[in-house]
């Protein structure tokens, strides 16, 4: 299965925000839509992402003045993506090895989606509570 399998369901609406945004509009953004992340992007490509993590990293190292800056002074990059063929567990293991909660999901330079370890997690118990499910059935049958 792959993550292309999770945006049919989800979606791929993705909020970004450009790269010379201010911090404080991106914790708005953050807040107001109860998100963890934001990919960044400049000039239509995404340069980065900035997670809530950044924002908490970079308040307690050098204050609110951080609010003030642009988000690609904080933001994290390159931005760590997938493309919609990738594997959902070679993603989910990306995501633990490199202790990470969201990816952008591109075509090639185009944003096509954002699938969080939640999306990864929640469709990984789905399948196997189907799989269950279908066990249970097959030995109530027998």
């Amino acid at each position: 299965m792959t993550v292309a399998a999770i945006l049919s369901t989800k979606g791929g609406d993705v909020l970004t925000i450009e790269s010379g945004t201010l911090v404080r509009e991106a914790v708005t953004m953050l807040a107001d839509r109860r998100i963890g992340a934001l990919p960044v992007v400049r000039d239509g490509a995404v340069v980065g992402i900035m997670s809530e993590r950044d924002v908490i990293y970079r308040l307690r190292s050098d204050g609110a003045a951080v609010l003030d800056w642009a988000v690609e002074r904080i933001m994290t990059a390159p931005a760590i993506a997938v493309q919609p063929d990738h594997d959902i567990m070679g993603a989910l293991s990306l995501m633990t090895k490199r202790r990470i909660r969201h990816l952008p999901v591109l075509d090639g330079d185009r944003i096509v989606g954002i699938v969080s370890i939640g999306d990864l997690v929640k469709h990984r118990m789905d399948k196997i509570e189907r799989e269950a499910a279908d066990l249970l059935n097959y030995i109530q049958s027998a």
